[in-house]
């Protein structure tokens, strides 16, 4: 395995706190495989056994479904050097809830389930890091399915404002790209463009790139009534 690999494990949630040296004296003694895909090839489809970790070490992967017209809906992307669905490896039904598919060009660390036990029964930083990882992923899951619950775009806009706002504030910084946002709600780009501008128009918001100013809470509060 090249030397690189081990750094940029090292910044990968799973080795979080670990020197490369480290990381490459616990690879040596679990088997795992490199493995490289193109532009396109999908690495598993939806109900796939998941039977190993994947960690990206180079390039992006994104989360497909169909919904229920047929329609293909990009559910999130995955870039390096983050895990991939490391709450499905284990479990009764360990499969993965998506089709997943490759960007572009792309190199991933597949670790085997029993050498992902080995590592984490080795290493207390690796469980540790591990289980935030699991835990992480099921409060994104869940917050972002609080989210969808609410109907119209204006709706899920106000109540992420409202919520990273919170009581005081009158302006935040959006941790996410509109098109970040837009997975996040699983929304259309331009759809979610146009309803922030409808907003803006309406003096219920001011946008500039990332930023946001609150111009009237009220009318804010009340897209949720």
């Amino acid at each position: 395995m090249k030397n690189h690999y081990f750094i940029i494990l090292s910044k990968s949630p799973i080795f979080n706190g670990l020197a490369p040296t480290e990381i490459e004296n616990l690879l040596s003694r679990v088997k795992f495989r490199v493995k490289k895909f193109a532009q396109g090839v999908t690495l598993a489809f939806r109900g796939d056994t998941c039977e190993e970790l994947l960690i990206i070490l180079a390039g992006s992967i994104r989360g497909e479904m169909l919904d229920y017209s047929g329609k293909t809906v990009q559910v999130e992307t995955v870039s390096a050097p983050r895990p991939l669905a490391p709450a499905f490896i284990f479990g009764k039904k360990n499969q993965y809830p998506v089709d997943v598919i490759a960007n572009g060009e792309l190199e991933i660390l597949a670790l085997p389930k029993p050498s992902l036990v080995q590592l984490l029964q080795a290493d207390g930083r690796v469980l540790t890091n591990f289980l935030n990882a699991v835990s992480n992923r099921t409060h994104f899951l869940s917050e972002r399915l609080w989210f969808m619950s609410f109907k119209t775009i204006k709706e899920k806009i106000a109540q992420y404002i409202l919520m990273l706002a919170k009581n005081s504030s009158h302006e935040i910084t959006l941790p996410k790209s509109q098109q970040e946002l837009s997975e996040f709600f699983g929304v259309a780009r331009p759809s979610l463009s146009r309803v922030m501008g409808e907003m803006e128009k309406e003096g219920i918001i001011q946008c500039h790139r990332k930023e946001i100013r609150i111009l009237d809470r009220q009318r804010l509060k009340a897209l949720l009534e």
